[in-house]
């Protein structure tokens, strides 16, 4: 009689436990799609992050790009100096109205004017002969 009632116990337990379990509500909110990507209308914040991603799993090397040598230390310290010089003579030039100013290097030769307040900067590439000008108006300067 002990192993019938335990089982009846045990069964009675197991079918409350069941019912108890079905009769409660099940409840879901509504479902919405938000596409990350913004060319899908996506967080226009999330372009940067999305190409970054991209171009950290991107392991093709273009074929077109030539190997290039890095710069001994002296070549560096010659550009930073050349660059220097420039950036130097386009601010003397800038504060004087109708100043002139030049730059001569082994490959280059610049000459800053500025003109009523019109920058000028001509480059001649002392090998081929070609002369750049480089022109850009408005601009204050405070001398």
């Amino acid at each position: 009689m002990k192993n019938i009632f335990k089982t009846t116990a045990v069964s009675v337990l197991a079918t409350t436990i069941l019912a108890s379990a079905l009769t409660l509500q099940a409840s879901a909110g509504e479902l919405i799609y938000t596409p990350i990507n913004p060319s899908f209308g996506g967080d226009p914040f999330m372009g940067s992050y999305l190409l970054g991603k991209a171009q950290a799993q991107d392991t093709t090397t273009d074929p077109n790009i030539e190997d290039f040598e890095p710069l001994s230390p002296t070549e560096r310290l010659i550009q930073s100096l050349e660059s220097r010089f420039i950036s130097d003579l386009i601010n003397d030039v800038g504060g004087v109205d109708n100043g002139t100013g030049s730059f001569d290097s082994g490959d280059f030769s610049v000459v800053v004017r500025n003109e009523g307040g019109q920058l000028i900067v001509e480059v001649i590439d002392k090998a081929t002969g070609d002369v750049t000008n480089i022109s850009v108006g408005g601009l204050l300067f405070n001398p």
